[in-house]
């Protein structure tokens, strides 16, 4: 007789929203009773009173060793800190929104039995999303790296002064000018920050490397969509006050003036999971709430 193997799911919350600590309790208790495993950080078990059997970890490589999911619950921050430990991890990520738009999530707060369902009978299907990777250059020498799912954003250092860059692609400068800012996104971001700067909507299958300007003084500032072979730059000009480079808004780094900032498709993907297999642009109405009164295709509205 084969005895079957154990299963562990990581799980991350917000602990600060009441909302997720009664959605972590429902899905505890719901896979708990289905013989599934659980994990947290030992840092957030206090916080959410979980019952006996589940393991509380720190944070380390070792913290998702053996877990074949990360169950993410909250807003698009703690999404994107769940997208940091699936990275490290080499897990799915299947995120529930708990906050307002929510892009990388899969389920809304009220669909948490289902989720229980679909992860105990394993009925979901893995998608990869393209990250990037980040270095910093001064005088030629790395002085940082980093990584993003959505954007790396080269940004002003303080309010009052515009920052001045030089941006290029594939080593040969495009433009110069003065501006807020710089973000570099993949598709992913593209409904992020990229988004809120004027940069289009580029679908999640479509490998792609973004460079939108936040108000740049220029004649030409205009969105760039590029080869994900591609490596864009951003050079921070040294007569400029210094600049701060910020990844997925959750990892900064001050830019000295002269810096040089490289982008280019990453080497390590996310694995996001999937429970619907409807199309992106079904999400990206429902997301934001776009008016589509009026339409007469044929398609399945399901």
């Amino acid at each position: 007789m084969t005895v079957p193997a154990e299963r562990t799911v990581f799980m991350l919350a917000h602990t600060g929203r009441e909302a997720a600590l009664q959605s972590v309790q429902c899905l505890v208790e719901g896979l708990l009773k289905e013989g599934i495993k659980l994990r947290v950080l030992a840092a957030e078990a206090p916080d959410m009173g979980f019952p006996e059997g589940v393991e509380a970890v720190p944070l380390g490589p070792a913290a998702g060793e053996g877990c074949e999911l990360i169950l993410v619950l909250g807003g698009d921050g703690t999404l994107l800190r769940g997208a940091e430990l699936a990275r490290e991890f080499g897990v799915p990520m299947l995120g529930v929104n708990l906050g307002r738009v929510g892009f990388l999530a899969e389920a809304e707060r009220d669909d948490l039995q289902k989720v229980v369902q679909r992860v105990v009978a394993k009925d979901y299907e893995v998608e990869e999303r393209m990250t990037i990777d980040v270095v910093v250059r001064e005088d030629g020498r790395v002085i940082h790296t980093d990584w993003a799912l959505n954007e790396a954003s080269v940004e002003k250092g303080s309010r009052e002064r515009m920052i001045e860059v030089v941006t290029g692609v594939d080593g040969r400068p495009v433009s110069s000018f003065g501006c807020d800012g710089v973000v570099c996104a993949t598709p992913t971001g593209s409904t992020a920050y990229a988004f809120s700067a004027g940069g289009p909507v580029v679908w999640p299958e479509v490998e792609a490397l973004l460079m939108v300007p936040i108000s740049a003084h220029a004649l030409f500032a205009r969105p760039l969509v590029t080869s994900p072979h591609s490596v864009l730059e951003v050079q921070v000009q040294q007569r400029t006050p210094h600049g701060v480079l910020w990844c997925d808004g959750r990892r900064t780094f001050e830019l000295p003036p002269g810096a040089r900032v490289e982008v280019r498709k990453g080497h390590n993907p996310v694995l996001l999971a999937r429970l619907h297999r409807a199309p992106f642009s079904k999400r990206l109405v429902h997301k934001f709430q776009l008016p589509v009164t009026g339409w007469r295709g044929t398609a399945d509205e399901d």
